[in-house]
């Protein structure tokens, strides 16, 4: 936090102490996210971007340059064996900003030959494996996918219809034992359809979707009563957990589980066919990658400030996966139960649970990161010539602040390393002017890391950011083709 924020919220907080607590000095600042500013040229802008990787601070011995510059809303990169650099570009934003999603394979000299492309986006993760991609298809306006793609342009699906709200199909990435693993996200923010559903976009198009559980479970009862935006003026709905909006649930309610379901890790064979759960009860899973020891982490966007069930202060995760867990989703945050006081917005009630009887106890987990810092992609360290073996790396999107919830400074918008046995959170790359987008600084770094990959060889980092995209109380706005690719070394 700058200096002078720092000063304005310690005297706030001296000059009111004796009347407040303080979450009142919190209610009497503005939200200073780091996207709040305005967007040259407004919504779907292609205004040019600025680079300059010597905005861009790291540890000594390292170095940062520009791969690749005006791509579209890209969100995942991966590599042959021979370290052909492969990069999917989503095709759309939250704002409901859509474009066309494809894949590009990026030459050494900087040519790029478009592999494929969509109609369904967002793609939001891509992989490489015996000659093959496979890319996740978010499902922003029809259901989510698994799509094997060849170099040839042939687009397959493997897995269709897959719960895709809020939140999308995310991955994928490939396990020691040959298996194809991705994430589902949830439809909701807490388990319960409502306004800001309908404000995402899904829920105008389709009233029936809803959370779907992956085991069976019994619900509290619990209802929460809104304005239907899909009715005459002043309607009011009233909505439970795992049911469409609109619809009332009772104590005891059964609910069945199902696969696929939402907030999920799943496993397939490449070559198609039923579907695993691997484990549940995550929120956003959105980066996966196996560790040098073979063990699955993933990290976990966790719960907005919105909408029925709002939730306050919970941080992002990364989670060390094991197989058959429940991590919590929509009763816990982190091991800990949401009806910890902790949790309720300023000035709300208490939150009460959903379920009747949780499924398992939620583990806690492997290291928590920054409250609405969008932890997303993620690889570890496996080669001693990059440094930090069995080190997690992950892109921290940044806060999309106001419309997820205040912040009092920006948070992520950065590269960051994880000491994963002892939870450790260490700055790896960040902009040199100060926390934040590089846009909101007038310079040339890092504008939102959404995912990292290292090559083949394990020498090199490569970052995807995903380019600028503004906030405010109307919501996401973004510069189209404001993407670009980083790539990390170590200087000799």
């Amino acid at each position: 936090m700058p200096s002078v924020l720092r000063l304005v919220s310690a005297v706030c907080c001296f000059a009111f102490a004796s009347v407040l607590i303080v979450p009142g000095c919190y209610s009497l600042r503005s939200s200073q996210g780091g996207g709040e500013v305005e967007v040259a040229g407004g919504k779907g802008s292609s205004a040019a971007r600025s680079l300059e990787p010597g905005d861009v601070a790291l540890p000594p011995g390292y170095r940062i340059e520009i791969v690749a510059a005006g791509l579209n809303m890209p969100s995942g990169v991966a590599f042959d064996s021979a370290g052909q650099v492969f990069v999917v570009e989503s095709g759309y934003a939250y704002g409901e900003t859509f474009d066309v999603p494809r894949v590009l394979a990026l030459t050494p000299e900087g040519e790029r030959k478009v592999i494929a492309s969509g109609a369904n986006p967002p793609w939001t993760g891509v992989a490489f494996q015996a000659g093959n991609l496979y890319v996740a298809e978010g499902g922003a306006k029809q259901p989510g996918r698994i799509l094997r793609v060849s170099l040839s342009g042939e687009i397959s699906v493997l897995v269709d219809d897959l719960p895709s709200g809020d939140h999308h199909t995310n991955g994928p990435v490939f396990g020691p034992d040959g298996k194809l693993y991705f994430a589902q996200g949830t439809m909701t923010n807490s388990g319960v359809v409502g306004v800001d559903n309908f404000e995402y976009g899904w829920l105008s198009r389709r009233r029936e979707l809803h959370d779907i559980a992956c085991q069976d479970v019994t619900l509290s009862g619990v209802n929460y009563t809104s304005a239907d935006p899909l009715a005459v003026k002043d309607a009011r709905a009233v909505t439970g957990a795992f049911v469409a909006f609109g619809t009332e649930t009772k104590a005891g309610q059964q609910i069945k589980g199902a696969v696929p379901c939402s907030g999920a890790v799943l496993r397939m064979d490449p070559a198609g066919g039923a579907l695993e759960l691997v484990a549940w009860g995550f929120r956003n899973p959105f980066g996966m990658a196996f560790a040098p020891d073979a063990q699955l982490y993933l990290t976990d966007n966790m719960y907005d400030e919105r909408g029925s069930r709002p939730v306050y202060g919970a941080g992002d995760y990364l989670w060390h996966v094991q197989p058959g867990a429940w991590y919590g989703w929509p009763d816990y945050a982190g091991g800990r139960s949401l009806a910890m006081e902790r949790y309720a917005a300023p000035g709300g009630d208490e939150i009460a649970p959903l379920l009747a009887q949780a499924p398992g106890v939620p583990p806690r987990p492997a290291a928590e990161l920054g409250v609405h810092s969008s932890s997303s992609g993620l690889d570890f360290s496996r080669n001693p010539a990059f440094g930090h073996v069995g080190e997690a790396f992950i892109a921290q999107f940044g806060d999309m602040a106001p419309k997820v919830g205040k912040v009092l400074a920006p948070v992520g918008f950065k590269v960051v390393r994880v000491d994963r046995e002892s939870g450790v959170v260490h700055d790896f790359a960040t902009n040199r002017k100060e926390q934040g987008p590089a846009s909101a600084q007038d310079g040339g770094g890092l504008e939102r890391p959404i995912a990292v990959r290292f090559n083949p060889a394990g020498d090199a980092l490569y970052v995807v950011d995903f380019g600028v995209l503004a906030m405010s109380d109307r919501g996401p706005s973004v510069r189209k083709s404001s993407g670009a690719l980083w790539r990390i070394t170590r200087t000799p």
